[in-house]
């Protein structure tokens, strides 16, 4: 069996189960690494604030670091809500001793209802013994603001102070926006600095009071990034999709602020249809790599039939479609059965003539990219829009059976790529076949990663 890809996640539980250890959990989870927890603090809180907190003694957080570290060792650490002076001191010692390489500091102060989670003792020490450690820092503007001693209003005043966050000592420092004057407006930018280059984060802004854990969702998803072999850049990337996709499958929880909840799609799919699971598991592949240059204008799809399927309802697909996110592909819903007329004509075409094909994806054309399907080895196809008869054209959803059906007519076998070059109102677009998503997903990973 495969060695999982550990995280260690040091922080406070949070008894509503939006925030601290238990939303890290998740995430890493949701990022397909495996979690342990080192616990500094119980808290009593819920969707309304924290009413109380209970430290964990340091010598018991150490005993807890010696047991993890010890035995079954980490690629990445995180931590966040560190409360004591004496728990700050104690895990960069252990830090140090156990050579961990892969820190992720989240220096969380304030929680939102405004309670303290960070004596004051504390602050300094965390300055002075652990950023000096950090791989990365992940202030949001407020804890910036409380590092730096200045104010942050906008994107040039976030790398200003992540010069000067950068200063003491650790190597890499993201800013988190969500707190920036306009947000609201121009989407939510984090800045991420090296010490030379900024690397700008950008989401479109999305519309709900449920963001409870989105600062540890997000630096525990960067931990389990750099844990999966990722370099910063990536795994600040892969952080971003995934804490927007947290923001997006929120959960409405008590009279406050509800969760954000990384781990939804998955959970959610679990007594569900295969053909949803299977899209599931290919799109979270999918997410996994760069291939947002892939990705077309009118953006893509991935579909995957149900075996036999004759009509629309027996084809599973993405409502939302799949972006382009930065580098990445991104999907904002879950899959359903109905979701994508197009792809879905495509495939049920190709299934007349092979059964066992039963998942499409299209991504963007080239010919630079046909260039590569051919040195790859996949068997490649096209055929001519201008070719098509008028009445297909002009039926909705029934164009591409038309240009497949041409295709295969021709050949005894269904072919990995068929492309076409477009034509008057349509976008050029190659599609990639496969017996089912995970195939279809691989081969796209292929051309992405001969194209980038």
């Amino acid at each position: 069996m495969k060695k999982p890809v550990r995280v260690l996640c040091i922080g406070g539980s949070d008894s509503s189960g939006g925030a601290g250890i238990q939303a890290d959990l998740k995430a890493v989870h949701a990022s397909g690494c495996y979690g342990l927890s080192v616990v500094t603090a119980v808290t009593a809180q819920n969707s309304v604030g924290v009413q109380d907190i209970y430290p964990v003694p340091h010598a018991f957080v150490s005993r807890q670091l010696d047991s993890i570290l010890s035995d079954i060792g980490v690629e990445a650490v995180k931590t966040g809500m560190l409360w004591k002076e004496e728990s700050v001191r104690t895990i960069a010692r252990e830090v140090k001793a156990y050579k961990i390489k892969n820190l992720v500091v989240d220096p969380v102060m304030i929680a939102k209802g405004g309670y303290e989670l960070l004596e004051d003792r504390a602050k300094k020490t965390l300055i002075k013994n652990l950023l000096p450690l950090a791989f990365v820092v992940t202030p949001n503007i407020p804890e910036a603001e409380y590092l730096t001693k200045m104010k942050i209003k906008s994107v040039d005043n976030m790398k200003k102070a992540a010069e000067v966050i950068f200063s003491l000592g650790a190597k890499n420092v993201l800013i988190k926006g969500g707190h920036l004057p306009g947000s609201k407006k121009k989407g939510s930018i984090d800045i991420l600095f090296d010490g030379k280059n900024y690397h700008e984060l950008r989401a479109e802004w999305i519309k709900t009071k449920n963001t409870h854990g989105t600062g540890c969702t997000f630096a525990s998803a960067l931990a389990a990034g750099l844990a999966l072999g990722k370099d910063v850049y990536d795994a600040a990337d892969f952080a971003k999709i995934m804490v927007t996709k947290a923001i997006i499958n929120s959960v409405p929880l008590g009279k406050g602020h509800g969760a954000v909840n990384a781990g939804m799609p998955l959970i959610s799919l679990k007594k569900k249809h295969e053909c949803l699971n299977k899209l599931q598991e290919a799109c979270n592949y999918l997410m996994s790599f760069k291939c947002g240059n892939l990705i077309p204008e009118v953006s893509s799809n991935l579909v995957y039939a149900k075996a036999n399927a004759k009509n629309e309802n027996q084809v599973a697909g993405f409502p939302g479609i799949i972006l382009r996110l930065y580098d990445a592909a991104y999907a904002a819903a879950q899959p359903e059965f109905g979701a994508s007329k197009h792809m879905t004509h495509v495939v049920l075409t190709v299934m007349k003539y092979d059964p066992s094909c039963r998942s499409v994806m299209n991504i963007k054309y080239s010919k630079e990219i046909i260039k590569i399907c051919r040195k790859i080895g996949f068997s490649v196809k096209s055929f001519d829009r201008k070719e098509e008869p008028k009445e297909r054209k002009e039926r909705e959803g029934f164009s591409l059976e038309w240009g497949v059906n041409k295709v295969l007519a021709q050949n005894e076998m269904v072919p990995d790529i068929i492309y076409d070059e477009g034509g008057w109102g349509k976008e050029p677009m190659v599609r990639v076949f496969g017996k089912n998503p995970i195939d279809v997903v691989k081969k796209v990973k292929m051309i992405s990663e001969r194209s980038l």
